[in-house]
């Protein structure tokens, strides 16, 4: 198993969250959790290696990406003009992760700074059915669709993990 049962911080056997908004929040939290957990050990080549050519898919990559992800759901969110991309355009987020320990640490401190500007963003929105920002997209669909990307890049984040160090997801 990835994780001891007894010692995984995403088990929880109390009572589920009350509330549609806490248990969405819980979802995403944990799946956060799942992808930084799927990087921990790993130094900075590990985190970079690739998955199969011609794919520049890594877990730094997929860190990167999810930097961008948070950023561009802010500006959804937001008035005004959207942020810029923090890694440059197109696929720069993946083609950028490379072998390096500062980059790596700025990757996470990234995403750690976006999901916490995207969440104080949301978080003055606790009606799941208000409408925001220029499309007018329901609060709801932001925080599902938050969560999809997530558990999409957490089943990449395992099969990455199990190329590079022989270790599968739970």
């Amino acid at each position: 198993m990835w994780a001891d049962p007894d010692e995984d911080p995403r088990n929880n056997d109390g009572a589920s969250p009350d509330g549609e908004l806490a248990t969405l929040q819980d979802f995403l939290a944990n799946y956060r959790l799942t992808l930084r957990m799927k990087c921990e050990g790993l130094d900075p080549g590990q985190l970079a290696r690739r998955s199969v050519p011609p794919s520049t898919m890594s877990l730094l990559g997929l860190v990167r990406h999810l930097v961008e992800v948070e950023r561009d759901w802010r500006n959804w969110i937001l008035p005004g003009d959207p942020a810029p991309k923090l890694y440059g355009a197109g696929d720069a987020d993946f083609e950028g992760a490379v072998a390096e320990q500062a980059l790596v640490e700025d990757a996470f401190a990234d995403l750690a700074r976006e999901q916490a500007a995207t969440d104080a963003a949301l978080a003055g929105f606790p009606d799941l059915g208000a409408r925001v920002g220029r499309d007018g997209i329901a609060v709801r669909e932001l925080w599902v669709h938050r969560i999809e990307e997530y558990a999409r890049h957490c089943g990449h984040a395992d099969l990455l993990r199990e190329r590079i160090d022989g270790r599968v997801g739970q």
